[in-house]
C-alpha cells in the first residue's frame, strides 16, 4: 500500500535482551537471520504470526514492537 510504513523497535529490544544476536532471535522465532535483518531494515513486513512470535520473545504487545505509520491517514 503506497504511503503506508510499518516501523519497528525490533533492534532496540534486541540490545536491550542482554545484546540477542539476529540470529538468535531468528531461531527462537523460526525464521532466517536474513528475515530478521529484512524486517529490522524495514524492507520487510511480518505475517500476522511472525509478528506476534518476535512481540512474545521480548514479552511485549504486538503494538509495542510494530508501529504503523501512514502521513496521509488523519489520526482522530
Amino acid at each position: 500500500m503506497p504511503g503506508i510504513d510499518l516501523i519497528n523497535e525490533i533492534r532496540r529490544l534486541r540490545f536491550e535482551h542482554d545484546r540477542m544476536t539476529q540470529q538468535a532471535l531468528a531461531d527462537k522465532v523460526q525464521v532466517s537471520r536474513q528475515t530478521i535483518i529484512a524486517l529490522e531494515s524495514g524492507r520487510y513486513a511480518p505475517s500476522l504470526v511472525l509478528a506476534m512470535r518476535i512481540a512474545r520473545v521480548f514479552d511485549q504487545p504486538v503494538e509495542s514492537v510494530f508501529q504503523l505509520t501512514d502521513e496521509n491517514f488523519p489520526e482522530e
